[in-house]
């Protein structure tokens, strides 16, 4: 009896493999041991970097926040501390984007932070040179 390999779902599943890996070099994107590997690797690349990029844009986003804190005479972690007791949830995405986009509104955002702060009891800020 002849060996039966069941060609029409492997073929499928070969070409499912190869449609997948389309726009990758070389025979990593035409014959189907590569592409194989190919696209495992781009999916292990792509869930590890999903995370990664939540973490990129986190720094970013204090340093623009911190960058644009300094201007006004006040570090980072007292500017978050300030709108913490001042009960201002903003996120550090939309205080990035004010920080980069509208500085009326940023600098309100600090000057209600330093209010909060002062008002905070054991709390000594340094002098603000303006």
């Amino acid at each position: 009896m002849p060996r039966a390999t069941n060609s029409p779902a492997s073929r499928k599943r070969r070409k499912r493999v190869i449609k997948a890996a389309k726009g990758y070099r070389g025979r990593r994107s035409k014959l189907f041991r590569y592409a194989k590997d190919a696209r495992m690797k781009a999916m292990y690349w792509s869930y590890r970097d999903r995370k990664t990029r939540k973490r990129t844009f986190r720094y970013l986003w204090i340093a623009r926040i911190n960058a644009a804190c300094r201007e006004a005479g006040l570090t980072y972690s007292r500017f978050v501390e300030g709108l913490t007791t001042a009960g201002i949830m903003l996120d550090r995405k939309m205080l990035a984007e004010l920080a980069v986009s509208d500085e009326t509104a940023f600098n309100n955002l600090i000057r209600q932070s330093l209010q909060a702060l002062e008002a905070k009891p054991g709390v000594a800020l340094r002098k603000q040179v303006a």
